[in-house]
């Protein structure tokens, strides 16, 4: 498996395998690999002779500085998951922050048509500021005809469509299904530093909103609402930080269910201090 530390190798290396005719599919994360990352691996592979997977933690999209000191760091773990699902089709790259960001570690400032005022950048200033940059200069270094996100973060995923789309990168995106583990938990690297306590009871996430879910089809959003926050009221070892109602085109809360609109259920919880994000698909 070929591991690149730096974007001219990197470059010089993609534009050799387009020139032979190769399609280059790219998953960009920040390490702690899990299955839910090996998942859009396959997927990338399935649809591409190459993908290119980085292994970048950004500290731009970080709002807690605690989080980012936190995050776990598995870089040996993480290429040898990856050479279990292909040693010769998979590239790595493993920037610096200088290689990503010079010597001024600073995000751009974006505009996503409203889309990043909502619920996670409520509660996470110029988070998607970061993702926006990021996104955007791997982009531009890896060059790939299609890029592979997780739907478990909903909103991201809408944002970088709507940053395609605004900025007129050549870019396919696709996204993928939420890969959970047999107990309903969302994968996540953050899942790792979970205490046993909060792991056995961070299933109770899913099922609240899968029940959600079903009564949203007879009750209004408000009775929705007001039903999950009382579930956790009741789970003393979770915090609720939010649970949303939203438009899937806009992100914006629901006022009257309309049969015309496509909706999502988007929740946010502490556990411990742990912070994990869900989502689910309503109609």
């Amino acid at each position: 498996m070929k591991v690149f530390l730096n974007k001219i190798d990197l470059s010089h290396h993609i534009d050799a395998l387009k020139a032979e005719g190769n399609t280059i599919g790219f998953v960009p994360t920040m390490g702690a690999l899990h299955n839910g990352h090996v998942s859009l691996v396959n997927r990338g592979l399935r649809d591409n002779q190459i993908v290119v997977v980085s292994i970048f933690i950004n500290p731009t999209q970080f709002d807690n500085p605690e989080d980012l000191t936190n995050y776990p760091r598995t870089i040996d773990a993480d290429i040898e998951l990856l050479n279990t699902v292909s040693n010769s089709k998979i590239i790595v790259y493993t920037p610096s922050n200088e290689d990503i960001y010079g010597d001024q570690v600073v995000s751009e400032s974006f505009h996503f048509e409203g889309l990043e005022h909502e619920m996670e950048g409520a509660f996470r200033k110029g988070h998607f500021d970061g993702v926006g940059t990021i996104v955007k200069r791997l982009f531009e270094i890896v060059k790939p005809d299609v890029a592979y996100f997780g739907e478990k973060d909903f909103q991201q995923l809408q944002i970088i469509k709507k940053m395609v789309e605004l900025h007129q990168i050549p870019v396919k995106v696709v996204g993928c299904s939420i890969y959970r583990a047999k107990d309903g938990l969302a994968m996540s690297s953050r899942n790792a530093r979970l205490t046993a306590v909060h792991r056995d009871v961070a299933p109770f996430i899913y099922k609240t909103i899968n029940t959600a879910k079903a009564k949203f089809g007879t009750e209004s959003a408000e009775v929705v609402t007001e039903w999950v926050s009382e579930q956790f009221k009741a789970q003393s070892l979770l915090e609720l930080e939010y649970f949303v109602i939203a438009d899937v085109a806009t992100l914006k809360p629901i006022q009257i269910k309309s049969s015309n609109n496509t909706y999502r259920a988007f929740i946010a919880v502490y556990a411990g201090d742990i912070r994990l994000i869900d989502n689910i698909a309503l109609n």
